[in-house]
Parts: C-alpha cells; structure tokens; sequence
C-alpha cells in the first residue's frame, strides 16, 4: 500500500493531547475531520482520526481521537502523518501532486530533453519547476503558456519555451 505524506509532527501543544504539525499540502483545510490519517513512527503505524485542526503561523494544531494527554502523543514528534491513495485530495483537471512530478522528463515541444524535474517550488503566483539538465537548473513556470502536457502516467512533461526562458 503506497502512503502520501501530507505532515510532520514538531511538537505537543498544551497537555490535552495536540500536536503542531508541519504540512506537506497547499491546503490545510484538508486536515479538519480527516479519517484514517497514518502517524509513522520507526516501530509503528497507528491510524488516527482527526477531531480537531487550526491554523497557527505556518503550522496546524490538531486533536487526534483518543488521545488526551501529551504524555501519549509525545514520543511521537517527528513522525510523519500520511494517507493512502484512496484518502489523497481530489485534484482538478491540470492540477499535479509535486511528488508525482518528481523525476519526471521534461521535453521541449519540438521533442528535445531538458532534463528531469527535481524539485517544485511554490511562489505563491504560480508553482515552478526545478528542471536538472546536464549542466544545470532551469526554473520552468507552470503556467499554460509554458506547459502544454503532462502526461503522469508516463512521467513525461511537455514545455514550450518562450524567449529569453533559457537565458535565466
């Protein structure tokens, strides 16, 4: 069964049981009420429901069900909070997983390499894609007039280059 990593736990928060977590989505309202959320820790995986989650600064206060107190939830900083498949979010049509992205080709629409995608940024107007050619970083915008396809299936992107794009 394949996981996805959607938080990290930093730290308790008060003596209740809550935990600040660092997400790993652009959409934090996708913690309120979620069912079957995967707290990772080295010797185990407990399945948690979420009663309870908040915004706080760049981070999420959230309440699992059944646990109460922080001398519970504790030994658990660090760990990772993941989903299965099923549970991921939605996504609209054009819209990717930066991490189904990852390692994907990136080819001009004349049919040349660039390179690969190796990481994704997120500015805020639009995301950006860090592509490695073999001598350097292109930082690709994802927007329509620059991506044209993106086939995740096959892990191939197609691009249209617009002038002075190379030259960055």
């Amino acid at each position: 069964m394949e996981l996805y990593q959607i938080g990290a736990i930093t730290a308790t928060h008060g003596v209740k049981g809550e935990v600040k977590v660092f997400p790993m989505t652009d959409d934090i309202k996708r913690f309120k009420g979620a069912k079957g959320v995967i707290l990772k820790a080295p010797h185990e995986e407990l399945k948690l429901d979420i009663i309870s989650a908040r915004p706080q600064k760049n981070l999420v206060i959230i309440k699992f069900a059944g646990i109460d107190n922080i001398n519970d939830i504790e030994k658990y900083k660090g760990c990772g909070l993941f989903v299965t498949e099923e549970d991921r979010v939605k996504l609209s049509k054009d819209e990717y997983f930066a991490s189904d992205l990852m390692g994907m080709e990136v080819f001009t629409d004349e049919g040349e390499l660039l390179g690969e995608i190796e990481d994704v940024l997120f500015t805020g107007a639009n995301d950006v894609y860090v592509v490695k050619t073999k001598d350097k970083e292109i930082l690709i915008p994802a927007i329509k007039d620059v991506i044209k396809e993106v086939d995740v299936e096959n892990s191939k992107m197609t691009i249209h280059l617009l002038d002075g794009l190379l030259d960055i």
